[in-house]
């Protein structure tokens, strides 16, 4: 009894975490060029879902992006119609020779790690992130896919000891 307990637990559990495989993705198109998309404007529209699925956040972003020689710029301004959040971010996304990339942010912990898939792309990065009067590390398994070479859709599943806490979607469009 106490064995299928156990299986039960983690069948719940894992339940709860999401594993995309960019496997999928690779041969898939329109190909996505991180620099070739994000290289201008771009406006974005998005949500944050709380575990229960219910919207805690509304929002849009204005991105401009630039390249400093080899580096992506990206410089993300965001306007809230529901809930709070940073009002700026500013990335800088490096290639790597191995064909990864590498990315900085002030708000974000360490180094964000990211590789392409075809017409995918997975980022990953820690970061604190405040809720209410409390402050979280979490992990941000952030994935885009290219619809056509002008528009992306972004999901971001957020993690706390594995297990899927919120969940971002994002649409993004080159104007």
């Amino acid at each position: 009894m106490r064995y299928l307990g156990l299986l039960l637990l983690c069948i719940v559990v894992a339940g709860c975490s999401v594993s995309i495989d960019g496997e999928t993705y690779k041969q898939q198109t329109p190909s996505f060029s991180l620099e070739r998309f994000f290289n201008g404007d771009v406006k974005a529209w998005g949500i944050v879902q709380n575990r229960s699925g219910e919207v805690v956040q509304r929002f849009t972003v204005d991105i401009v992006g630039s390249m400093d020689g080899n580096v992506l710029v990206l410089d993300e301004r965001f306007t809230y119609s529901l809930g709070e959040g940073p009002e700026s971010r500013i990335w800088r996304i490096t290639p790597e020779a191995d064909g990864t990339y590498t990315g900085q942010a002030s708000d974000i912990l360490d180094v964000a790690t990211g590789k392409p898939y075809g017409n995918a792309f997975n980022f990953t990065y820690s970061m604190d992130l405040p809720v209410d009067d409390t402050t979280y590390t979490v992990a941000f398994d952030d994935w885009f896919w290219a619809l056509d070479n002008d528009t992306l859709m972004n999901r971001s599943y957020i993690k706390k000891f594995g297990l899927v806490m919120a969940e971002v979607t994002i649409f993004m469009q080159r104007k």
